[in-house]
């Protein structure tokens, strides 16, 4: 097909995504579709657009969000964050070495899938030495588990009457990406996306101490990426809060960022080709399967049994 042809349909996906006519969801199975379907011709653009994007868009929902609400769910999901980021950290390397999957790819599913999908696997890559083909493969892996998560964890949300409160922790607790979180949350409800969103980046703090350990461990000297996006995520949510003369313009802000979301979920759609579904293999995305399995379905129990509450 005509390269001009498939720049024409990409930028079609693009403006119905930012249209406001879609749900993330609905982003999400275009940009799939596109992925599998073309060549993307602006690959290795999008790749560096959909970070700045997603943290843009995150930034942007903090203007939606209540300070006291932010700070209340992040105290309450500390403990709980913590602890399944070891427990999910422990299992996800028992797993790999049971699948015989290799040592650097095992770790970076683990933390993918403890902390926060492909930003930690971004963060923690360099610091292992882990080469382009075993970045590939790894975030693979997560990315087609984001996808299935977005898509399916609404309708089991309601199949079990979960209220938006616990809709919002297990979505957290439970999906790699903060994009697919924000995404499946946004679909259940405004306090869902609340303690969801808060609680996720929450989550994503734990880049840091992570990193900082693997580079102890491994006397590595890479750089450490910090998610300074977090911080003007919570500097959005003060001005929210005591600036409610400005509520039109800030109303406005979080509006794009759920568009902004939106776009970024379309963008991360088309970057699921055949070739990295190739490039995945069985080992890696069993391990990825089984641990994530495990933790949405043991997060899922103890949100319903009233174990894990904000």
């Amino acid at each position: 097909m005509p390269n001009s042809i498939r720049k024409i349909v990409f930028v079609a996906g693009l403006v119905l995504s930012a249209s406001g006519f879609i749900s993330p969801p609905i982003a999400l199975v275009l940009g799939l579709a596109y992925g599998l379907t073309f060549v993307h011709p602006f690959e290795a653009e999008m790749r560096s657009l959909t970070k700045y994007l997603l943290q843009a868009s995150v930034v942007g929902l903090g203007f939606g969000m209540n300070l006291y609400e932010v700070l209340r769910a992040g105290r309450s999901g500390f403990v709980y964050t913590a602890l399944s980021i070891i427990t999910a950290m422990v299992l996800g390397l028992a797993i790999g070495r049971l699948l015989r999957v290799r040592k650097r790819p095992s770790f970076l599913i683990s933390a993918g899938t403890a902390i926060c999908g492909g930003s930690a696997i971004a963060a923690v890559g360099p610091i292992v030495g882990a080469t382009e083909e075993e970045m590939a493969v790894s975030l693979a892996t997560i990315f087609l588990l984001n996808s299935i998560a977005l898509l399916i964890f609404p309708g089991i949300g309601r199949a079990f009457q979960m209220t938006q409160t616990q809709f919002g922790l297990w979505s957290a607790l439970a999906i790699h990406d903060t994009s697919s979180v924000v995404g499946a949350t946004a679909k259940y409800g405004s306090i869902a996306l609340a303690v969801g969103t808060v609680v996720k980046l929450a989550r994503a703090l734990w880049i840091v101490p992570l990193s900082i350990a693997t580079a102890a461990v491994k006397r590595s000297k890479a750089r450490i990426q910090w998610p300074w996006f977090i911080l003007f995520f919570c500097l959005a949510a003060v001005l929210a809060t005591y600036l409610p003369q400005f509520s039109s313009v800030f109303a406005f802000l979080s509006r794009l960022g759920k568009i902004g979301l939106t776009v970024t979920l379309f963008v991360v759609g088309t970057g699921l080709s055949k070739e990295t579904l190739r490039q995945v293999g069985v080992r890696p995305l069993m391990q990825g399967i089984l641990l994530w399995a495990v933790v949405a379905a043991a997060v899922f129990a103890l949100v319903m049994g009233d174990w894990i509450h904000l």
